[in-house]
């Protein structure tokens, strides 16, 4: 016999009646009924109980021990009687008398209790994260993450992507995101940069002629940390060769849409091929976000033109200055009272935005200052254009075009939310495309790239000639899902002659591009053929899939809310020795003011 296990605590069923077995895992839960112990036994696979009595030389070992400790049992399968049987265990049918008993390991008194599916603080969870991925949810997630990798790995591989590592120690990048930076000590002053995407490496990959590249790549984004997001997170990097955006769609849409499939648990999914295509400004207009949620039903408007004369003198003002009024609907409130209204506007406020206008509207009659000054025709007018009903609410933002779309798309999402109007159980995707190429930046008062710099202009390198730098579109799009943007992608800027025009427009020399980019632009110059690629987020779409709110709860051993590890105590500090090496020292922020006055009063009083 094994040492350790004949059987899994998953694997036991009544066929195992009457069968001697050894079984491993840890206590579970312990249960006493008057001289007869109860033991939850359980190991990766599953739970089986466990049963001790008086007849047993197990039953005081078992007493004694504390949940999580870690045993070996010899002992007697048995079918538990119809009463008892428990249909949610694939082992619910039987139980094993326990007849030897070995203790492997003791546990200490526990700090957090595995059992049971309680919540407790993040920080105790994090700091003791081996004993929180004992238990049963987070563990689910966890080996879900796994078997999802592995079902995009297949996916990919058969449809003819080959699989490469890209360097995890490389160049500082002046684009993108800020770097985790790595001194090298053997070249002083220098340093090393964390990738934050394989972006060059693959592009140079298919310069070397390998067609189609995949990965599961790991990347590194010295970023403010969200419920989204992450400091190091994992992406399916694909890139390929001679293809056009919509051969990009048709490779990724199959394997996205299979792995939601498989691992749905019953939800509907958008097929494949049926993902639609909405272009950027549409997004934006509609949706108020460049990654809308087509679970929501809600369509924003655009009601500028309603308001150029008007009696409510607010919104004929911000019309004049070049502003825009934005309309989100609010079906069927009419049985809502005031507050609800105002609710919403306060909501808008503690946003950060100036308020949220509103329309009441009860069999026909309109209510709230906006239809008063606007008039009874102008807001019949309105509605008929908006196709909305006699119990129709409707909302509005005013105000700069982006502030204006950003309050609406807000408030389109709240407002579903509060009339319960999202679709459940669905994955619903979509593709965002023809983003502009560029934007104005308001800080800097320059034109800069707003998106990914590397990307294809649509109409090429004559459009970069020709046409005003804010109406030219890029062939790029994100793949959305739920409102969650997977990933970016692009086809990419292959041509060098094109890449330094388009650096030009955002301020960059040739020297440049020359000094920044020089892997990539030297390589161009030698034949590099037209391709693209994406990179979906691995820990997105496990969270999605595990219907989880916050990222970290797919990752194995995440960083909290402050970039923190709190099980292994990083980022730490290290030693005089270790900085000389690297021919680095440290400098100490400067204290607060407060605290600066605090100690000088100290010296002064010593």
């Amino acid at each position: 016999m094994h040492p350790y296990r004949t059987h899994n605590c998953g694997a036991l069923t009544a066929a195992n009646t009457g069968e001697t077995v050894r079984l491993s895992g840890w206590i579970h839960r312990k249960r006493d009924h008057g001289g007869v112990l109860f033991v939850d036994l359980r190991d990766n696979y599953g739970i089986t109980q466990l049963v001790a009595d008086e007849d047993s030389p197990a039953l005081d070992v078992l007493d004694r021990l504390r949940v999580e400790s870690v045993i070996t049992i010899d002992g007697e399968v048995k079918a538990r009687n119809a009463a008892t049987v428990n249909a949610n265990l694939p082992t619910g049918e039987i139980e094993v008398f326990v007849r030897e008993i070995t203790v492997q390991s003791r546990a200490d008194e526990l700090p957090m209790p595995v059992a049971g599916d309680a919540e407790y603080p993040e920080e105790i969870r994090l700091k003791h994260r081996f004993l929180d991925l004992r238990r049963e949810k987070v563990h689910a997630n966890i080996l879900l993450r796994s078997k999802v990798i592995t079902s995009i790995r297949s996916r990919m591989v058969d449809q003819g992507f080959t699989e490469f590592q890209t360097p995890i120690l490389t160049a500082s990048s002046p684009e993108g995101a800020r770097d985790f930076l790595v001194p090298s000590r053997l070249h002083a002053g220098k340093f090393y940069a964390l990738p934050q995407a394989p972006q060059m490496f693959k592009q140079m990959l298919m310069v070397a002629g390998f067609d189609r590249y995949f990965q599961i790549a790991p990347c590194f984004r010295d970023e403010d940390l969200r419920a989204d997001r992450s400091l190091e997170f994992y992406q399916l990097d694909f890139e390929m060769s001679y293809v056009t955006q919509e051969d990009v769609f048709q490779t990724l849409e199959p394997v996205l849409a299979g792995v939601f499939e498989e691992f749905a648990n019953g939800k509907s999914v958008t097929k494949a091929g049926d993902f639609p295509r909405i272009p950027y400004a549409e997004a934006m207009l509609k949706y108020g976000s460049d990654k809308p949620d087509l679970r929501n039903p809600l369509i924003i408007s655009d009601v500028t033109r309603h308001f150029e004369t008007s009696g409510f003198g607010l919104f004929e003002k911000i019309v004049g200055s070049g502003g825009v009024v934005r309309a989100i609907p609010a079906p069927n409130t009419a049985d809502k009272s005031r507050k609800f209204f105002d609710d919403m506007n306060n909501w808008a406020r503690g946003e950060g935005f100036a308020g949220l206008g509103y329309v009441t509207r009860k069999g026909g009659t309109f209510g709230g200052p906006i239809a008063k000054n606007h008039g009874e025709e102008g807001m019949a007018k309105l509605y008929e254009e908006l196709g909305l009903g006699e119990d129709d609410g409707l909302f509005f933002a005013a105000g700069k075009e982006k502030e204006a779309a950003k309050l609406a798309g807000a408030a389109r999402t709240r407002t579903a939310q509060e009339l319960d109007l999202i679709e459940k159980d669905c994955f619903k995707f979509c593709w965002i495309v023809d983003f502009p190429m560029f934007e104005y930046d308001e800080e800097q008062k320059r034109i800069d790239f707003s998106h990914n710099p590397f990307s294809m202009p649509q109409g090429e390198l004559e459009a970069l000639e020709t046409k005003d730098p804010l109406d030219i579109l890029a062939w790029q799009y994100d793949i959305v899902c739920n409102g969650y943007e997977l990933s970016s992608g692009a086809i990419r800027n292959h041509r060098p002659d094109i890449m330094y025009k388009a650096f030009e427009i955002a301020g960059y020399s040739q020297a440049d591009v020359d000094a920044n980019f020089s892997g990539m632009i030297n390589a161009f110059k030698y034949g590099a053929p037209p391709h693209g690629g994406s990179a979906p987020g691995i820990d997105r779409i496990v969270m999605l899939l595990a219907d989880e709110p916050n990222i970290r709860e797919v990752i194995a051993f995440p960083l909290n809310q402050k970039g923190e590890d709190l099980m292994m105590a990083a980022p730490s500090a290290v030693t005089a020795k270790q900085l000389k090496e690297l021919h680095i020292r440290t400098v100490e922020p400067p204290k607060p003011a407060t605290e600066q006055a605090v100690r000088t009063d100290r010296l002064g009083d010593g």
